[in-house]
């Protein structure tokens, strides 16, 4: 039989968290090409389903999350085919970066270069107390390049991210929380369980509302005070004026959870 590497899961009512799950347990998830593309083909579709309102990424594995890129298939690429790949390998975790709703990654176990990467690329990160992060490209004579070099220091600063790449260090989810790298550390083996519930939580509100608050941070993330004031007020006016506003103040009002219309 044949791998699904990777797969979907709907829960709560109305199937509004996409549970991507990470299915490679042969390799460990190693990122192959082919889960490269099953992962960019998955984060697509996922993109442009209006009923997804949170997307939690979890791995089938007991012991990994993600150990990375599939360094047994690298090694057999030539260098054309190493260039011919590079696009296939950044849709993966581009895909993951530009999912327009929140994004929460469950990491129990190793999350490794490309794996750490893709943890990286969503909007939070919930640990086992036994998870392993790191980047430890360096060590193998490559680089982060799943978004790794730019993504650490946007979360823990340039010094910290630095030492970490440099030194391919790999830490215990404390030692990572304590530098910011990741958000929450929890017993082992629960992180999936409880990124579920946040997402829960998280998906219980405005659908208009996650996408444009998620859209006004990124945006704003990197600009100048006054530029990023200009793209909040563009995503507060494309949400003040939707349904689901309307929605909300109306079930506000009436002392009931909302139905929000995500329009």
């Amino acid at each position: 039989m044949t791998e699904q590497l990777v797969r979907v899961e709907r829960h709560g009512d109305g199937g509004h968290v996409a549970e991507l799950v990470l299915d490679r347990p042969s390799a460990m998830n190693a990122v192959s090409t082919a889960m490269a593309e099953a992962i960019a083909a998955a984060t697509g579709e996922l993109g442009s389903d209006p009923q997804v309102r949170c997307v939690v990424l979890t791995s089938s594995h007991d012991r990994a999350f993600c150990v990375g890129a599939d360094l047994k298939e690298r090694n057999a690429l030539s260098d054309a085919e190493m260039v011919r790949q590079r696009p296939v390998s950044r849709s993966a975790y581009g895909g993951v970066l530009a999912l327009p709703v929140p994004a929460i990654a469950a990491v129990d176990g190793f999350a490794l270069g490309g794996g750490f990467e893709l943890a990286l690329s969503c909007d939070v990160i919930v640990a086992g107390e036994e998870a392993l992060v790191g980047l430890p490209e360096v060590s193998v004579g490559v680089i982060p390049g799943g978004g790794g070099t730019q993504l650490l220091g946007r979360r823990v600063g340039w010094s910290r991210a630095a030492r970490m790449i440099f030194s391919a260090a790999k830490l215990k989810a404390p030692e990572a929380y304590a530098l910011g790298a990741v958000d929450q550390v929890v017993p082992a083996g629960s992180a999936r369980e409880t990124a579920l519930e946040l997402a829960g939580a998280i998906a219980a509100n405005s659908p208009v509302g996650l996408r444009n608050a998620k859209k006004a941070m990124r945006l704003g993330l990197d600009v100048d005070l006054q530029t990023g004031l200009e793209v909040e007020d563009a995503c507060w006016r494309a949400t003040a004026f939707s349904g689901d506003r309307a929605e909300g103040v109306l079930a506000f009002n009436e002392k009931r959870a909302p139905r929000w219309p995500g329009q």
